[in-house]
């Protein structure tokens, strides 16, 4: 599959852009384990314009990230215009549009999904930036604004002749947010159009290899996001990669996932300051996989989550894995 002159090889799985998540170290964890690309966290329009720091920061890039996509959201067609050229600056890959964030501080003042709302607005936008960057430019939406608007299968070719070069497609609407289950069947539906000459990439729900390779089988989609089912397992890219090539995988032994995690808890620090980068790593913690089933785990993921320091934190990952794993570390 290429998005314009990027190629990202057959059947790309790729990192979704995920705010507070996909920071450059995880980025580069993920695109280790076998992202076949990866997205920033979305960076506010209006923010990167008046230069705030903070905004900026997310548009630091490793080269040993790439292919790596910076994405944007706003609701105002200049402001997204002057983001686009300042992100086409930073050298990055692909431009994505932040069509579906379906969170109250984003979609509630029009931007993310609630473009989905005003077409118009969406396709002005999108045409403007195409034209504005060389780069090329792509889009990531949801279904629908609730389920008696799920407008995927028109909005999607509309937008593909505004000029981008690639439409992903999460598979719920912006009323559902992130509850019940991901409806892929309109995902496959806009895929199968005829008038679609561009890449179609599905996200929603994938958390197993199997769950990727039926995607893939049954809704023919040219590419498959996953964003929350790699949240504290970035190995899960190594899996669904091996899976799709091998038809089976070779699980990462415990000891090497506690690594991982790890190597994020330090590189996070040290990317931010201890305390901070403790904040910001306990999500990947809370919703890791290598502890689900650990039975009479609440009090220690407590103490986990509660941990100030690293010696703290790292005495916590030590005790867990010999008094809840043991010899298991060294398979």
């Amino acid at each position: 599959m290429k998005i314009a002159n990027v190629d990202l090889g057959d059947k790309p799985v790729s990192l979704a852009p995920m705010e507070d998540v996909t920071d450059p170290s995880f980025r580069l964890i993920c695109r280790e384990m076998g992202a076949a690309s990866v997205y920033t966290e979305f960076v506010s329009a209006e923010a990167l314009i008046r230069d705030i720091k903070s905004t900026t920061r997310k548009l630091d890039i490793n080269d040993a990230e790439r292919p790596v996509a910076i994405q944007i959201y706003g609701r105002e067609p200049e402001a997204m215009v002057e983001a686009a050229k300042i992100v086409e600056q930073a050298r990055s890959d692909i431009l994505d549009i932040n069509f579906g964030c379906p969170v109250k501080k984003v979609a509630g003042k029009g931007a993310g999904a609630g473009m989905l709302r005003d077409i118009p607005k969406m396709l002005e936008i999108t045409r403007r930036v195409v034209d504005a960057v060389d780069i090329p430019v792509t889009v990531k939406t949801r279904l629908g604004w609730d389920c008696e608007n799920k407008i995927i299968t028109d909005l999607g070719p509309r937008l593909q002749d505004c000029g981008i070069k690639a439409l992903t497609v999460h598979g719920r609407t912006r009323s559902q947010m992130y509850t019940g289950q991901a409806d892929w069947s309109l995902i496959g539906e806009l895929k199968n159009d005829p008038r679609m000459e561009i890449p179609v990439i599905g996200n929603g729900d994938i958390t197993s290899a199997e769950g990727a390779a039926e995607a893939f089988d049954r809704f023919g989609v040219d590419g498959i996001m996953i964003g929350r089912g790699a949240i504290g397992a970035p190995w899960i890219f190594r899996e669904v990669r091996q899976y799709l090539e091998k038809g089976k995988y070779e699980p990462l032994s415990d000891a090497a996932k506690f690594d991982i995690l790890r190597r994020q808890i330090r590189e996070s620090i040290d990317r931010i300051d201890e305390y901070r980068g403790i904040l910001h790593i306990r999500r990947h913690l809370a919703a890791t996989p290598l502890f689900k089933g650990i039975p009479n785990f609440r009090e220690t993921r407590i103490k986990l989550l509660r941990a100030e320091t690293e010696k703290e934190l790292f005495g916590l990952l030590d005790h867990i894995s010999e008094t809840f794993f043991g010899n298991r570390e060294e398979a």
